[in-house]
């Protein structure tokens, strides 16, 4: 089939639609798609996200404006001036000879086919035996087969990403959190890591300080870092950032002992913490986001575990709880997120597809006020280009076209419950193989990790060798004795500050269940002989 000579998006109105009440759920998606009318978007269309929220946010209050808070950069960025005319390529027959768009005519790419589980089949077996194989032609929007194809998807696009897959997640983080604000909006990333950098620059000039857990994820550091950028520590505790800590630290700032500003941004990983598991409750939260407004605040939420929240642990000798009975359960299930008591439009919350599908096609959205969505889609305009057309149109054939909201929040469920299992496996291995008198842990509630606590005072080099040495003197002894874990000193916010524990983050997420207990007992046999305990201890 010949490429089209221009770009021709038409407007279609449905005559039934609906008008929706209340906050948008799973049953009134289709009501609200229908009211919307049927979407038609091409190449590097731009369509209002109030097109694919239910319209209970118009009587709420709008975000608190953060013009005070952005960095120069990010008040001074323009955009990208060419992509700023797409707009107009929603003029009813207009032929298009200003934007340089590749003619789809030379993509090399006539089909892509995948092949998924139907639901509610999830096993790798399953889906090779009845899986269901998704087909996306380069013509389909054309055709009337599909609302997005290869023509569309594999060309230029704009930094907020195409109107297909980001009406799925605008629909979806309604569904989850339902912001209390009605400016909200999403924008699709190229995963958290890139998403942070952005936000970083967006706030932040060279010599500030912002806050985090004092054990936090390594990359934030790592990122924070070149940009000038340094993390002042929040202590934490069983449930991670510590509230009356965070106050503590911000109430007794002393810019000039600090050499810096009092910091008003606050990253952090509130579920199935990285390195340490610590997930903060609901009330946690809550009296987070107290300190927040008291201090004034601007929250960067980094949840990408936030859909592997477990199954209570209950130990070895009860079997594990069942699986949420309903779709309404699980969501009822879930902690709720900084976003969902967000009433400022102080948080920006940053989700990703990495953990839960496939963490290679980078792919993400963050959900923050309309504000705060325009600056950082200026910036992806003229940097990222906004995520891959690729990722974007693979993830809306499995998401919108076969698996739908309802389909994907099971696939979720079946995610926890997998989760579940090999979180018991991790802690039945401690239970069985670590060394008690020496070791402590806590199993997690969520994420990926489980962090093994060393009470590394009670090692017969003490205080002769310090404690990063001691620790790295364990880490040795682990991979001499055939394992990995991760140290604890790799997750220092502060490498200045003082530190007084020591912990090793092992990770639960990838190997067979065998290898985990494989690597738990060689764990504990290199601490054993690190700190000369018997070998037919288990400190019980």
């Amino acid at each position: 089939m010949a490429p089209p000579i221009a770009i021709n998006v038409e407007a279609e109105t449905d005559t039934s639609a609906v008008t929706i009440l209340g906050p948008l759920t799973l049953d009134s998606v289709a009501n609200r798609r229908s009211a919307s009318g049927k979407l038609v978007a091409g190449v590097a269309a731009s369509i209002p996200s109030s097109t694919f929220k239910g319209n209970a946010h118009e009587k709420k209050h709008k975000a608190k404006n953060w013009d005070y808070r952005l960095s120069l950069e990010c008040r001074t960025r323009e955009g990208n001036s060419l992509k700023k005319v797409a707009k107009y390529l929603m003029t009813p027959g207009l032929i298009s000879l200003g934007g340089g768009l590749p003619s789809s005519e030379y993509f090399p790419f006539d089909t892509l086919s995948v092949k998924v589980p139907t639901p509610p089949h999830w096993t790798e077996a399953e889906t090779r035996e009845s899986g269901t194989t998704l087909e996306a032609g380069k013509y389909d929007l054309q055709l009337g087969k599909s609302v997005y194809d290869i023509s569309t998807a594999f060309n230029y696009g704009l930094g907020i990403g195409s109107p297909q897959i980001l009406r799925f997640v605008i629909e979806h983080t309604e569904i989850v959190h339902n912001p209390p604000y009605a400016d909200w909006n999403c924008t699709m990333t190229v995963g958290n890591t890139s998403a942070l950098e952005m936000a970083i620059r967006m706030f932040c000039e060279r010599g500030d300080m912002m806050l985090s857990e004092e054990y936090t994820f390594s990359a934030a550091v790592e990122t924070a870092s070149p940009l000038g950028v340094k993390i002042a520590s929040v202590p934490m505790d069983e449930e991670g950032l510590s509230a009356t800590g965070l106050d503590d630290v911000l109430s007794s700032w002393d810019e000039k002992a600090r050499g810096a500003s009092k910091p008003f941004l606050l990253y952090t990983v509130p579920i199935g913490q990285n390195p340490t598991g610590a997930t903060q409750g609901e009330q946690r939260r809550r009296d987070i986001y107290a300190v927040a407004q008291k201090h004034d605040l601007y929250i960067l939420e980094d949840d990408p575990y936030y859909f592997l929240q477990m199954q209570p642990y209950v130990g070895p000798d009860h079997p594990d709880p069942p699986p949420p009975k309903s779709r309404e359960e699980f969501l009822k299930s879930l902690i709720p997120s900084y976003l969902s008591m967000d009433v400022d439009g102080r948080v920006m919350r940053m989700d990703s597809f990495s953990k839960v599908l496939a963490p290679g096609c980078r792919l993400g959205w963050l959900t923050a006020s309309e504000q705060i969505i325009e600056r950082y889609t200026k910036h992806a305009d003229i940097s990222t280009q906004g995520a891959s057309g690729l990722s974007q149109l693979l993830f809306f054939k499995l998401l919108d076209e076969h698996w739908d909201h309802g389909g994907f929040l099971d696939w979720l469920v079946h995610l926890r419950m997998e989760y579940t299992k090999r979180r018991n496996v991790i802690v039945g291995a401690c239970d069985r193989y670590l060394p008690r008198e020496i070791v402590s842990w806590a199993p997690p509630a969520a994420g990926m990790f489980q962090a093994l606590h060393i009470d590394y005072k009670k090692h017969r080099s003490y205080p002769a060798k310090s404690l990063l040495e001691l620790e790295d003197e364990i880490f040795m002894a682990c991979i001499a004795n055939g394992t990995l874990l991760i140290k604890g000193s790799c997750f220092y916010a502060d490498p200045t500050t003082q530190h007084d524990t020591m912990f090793f983050r092992a990770t639960f997420c990838a190997a067979p269940f065998d290898k985990i207990e494989e690597a738990i007992k060689r764990f504990g046999d290199a601490l054993r002989g690190s700190f000369g305990i018997s070998n037919d201890s288990n400190g019980v």
